[in-house]
């Protein structure tokens, strides 16, 4: 009798190690996390520091979501943007938002066949795999609410007729958080459709002696001059459907959910996240899966991924807000608050 049950402890053993060993390979991520190193590789020739604001911009690349850079002037965002983009085989354009700027100047216009004597579109810098937006509050709201449409449905519509973006489609956009004069607050509803906010502070006293020596020791006027080209568009385009295939468990789905519901019961929010921060939770907490080399996502990617997607997308009571009270810590106390599925 015994013997049995040994025998049947040891093939239940072997079925688990079975199972275990399908699990581990269900989803190939080597190549994956292999390319995403070696474009922190390209970037880290010139940039020092700002680990941070890299991992959220990988993030959103295999998340197919936009990201506003928000930090003062000096801190790499738009080299950061560029050199990112430099490393992705896909067409790119920089848009400097100005308070003159006219939706026409981002989407196209209409212009006038002399030889055919028709109306023919020509587009407008949006259209891009990878576009910069450089300070994107200094334009008002009419220049704003071009974008609305473009980086939510991926499409314009200009005279009627509809024009599809190609994929990936991708928007960053800086602004910086303490000169207000000439500005422009940026609408809810145009923050929402940001997958991420990231803000970028000052490096520390050791990434700073880096940076002047990096600086006088370089021979080359061009920073973007030593970056190659690691991952082709289809190759990106493989990577984000690769994310969507990362399984998330049935308690993570829920802790998810108690985090959204939290903001919107929270005493010191004035407004709550909406279900579109949900969904924009659990894509990125796939792709920070993802970026750990995991076909899997852990509570701690949940809650890496947290404080990026609703610090935009949350609002603190104005009594709060005076009493010098954050977003972020507001976020840090809802998560410390829900218990941890394990």
């Amino acid at each position: 009798m015994e013997n049995i049950e040994n025998q049947n402890t040891e093939n239940k053993g072997i079925n688990l190690q079975k199972e275990d060993n399908n699990f581990e390979l269900r989803i190939d991520m080597i190549d994956l996390k292999n390319s995403l190193q070696k474009v922190k590789s390209e970037l880290a020739k010139v940039i020092v520091g700002q680990e941070d604001m890299i991992e959220h911009l990988l993030a959103a690349l295999l998340s197919n979501g936009h990201v506003l850079i928000e930090g003062v002037p000096g801190v790499a965002k738009t080299i950061t943007a560029k050199l990112l983009a430099k490393t992705i085989e896909v067409d790119f354009s920089r848009i400097q938002f100005t308070p003159d700027l006219m939706p026409s100047d981002i989407l196209g216009t209409s212009v006038f066949n002399v030889k055919n004597s028709e109306f023919e579109f020509k587009k407008g810098p949006i259209f891009s795999s990878f576009v910069l937006i450089d300070e994107i509050n200094r334009s008002p709201a009419k220049t704003q609410s071009a974008l609305f449409e473009v980086m939510e449905e991926r499409q314009i519509t200009m005279d009627g007729i509809r024009y599809q973006m190609d994929e990936p489609f991708i928007v960053i956009a800086t602004q910086n958080p303490i000169e207000h004069e000439g500005t422009y607050r940026l609408p809810e509803a145009q923050l929402d459709r940001f997958l991420f906010k990231i803000n970028v502070g000052y490096p520390n006293l050791e990434q700073e002696i880096a940076i002047i020596k990096n600086q006088h020791e370089s021979r080359v006027e061009d920073k973007t001059e030593g970056i190659n080209k690691v991952i082709t568009a289809s190759q990106l385009k493989t990577y984000q459907n690769l994310v969507k295939e990362i399984v998330v468990e049935s308690q993570l789905i829920e802790y998810i959910a108690k985090i959204i519901s939290n903001t919107r019961e929270n005493q010191f929010l004035y407004l709550g996240a909406s279900p579109r921060a949900s969904l924009a939770l659990l894509t990125a907490s796939k792709a920070f899966a993802a970026l750990r080399g995991r076909d899997f996502v852990t509570p701690e990617d949940i809650k890496e991924a947290s404080f990026a997607v609703l610090r935009h997308r949350v609002i603190v009571s104005p009594e709060r807000e005076m009493e010098g009270l954050t977003a972020d810590e507001i976020i840090r106390q809802i998560l410390e608050g829900i218990e941890i599925p394990r």
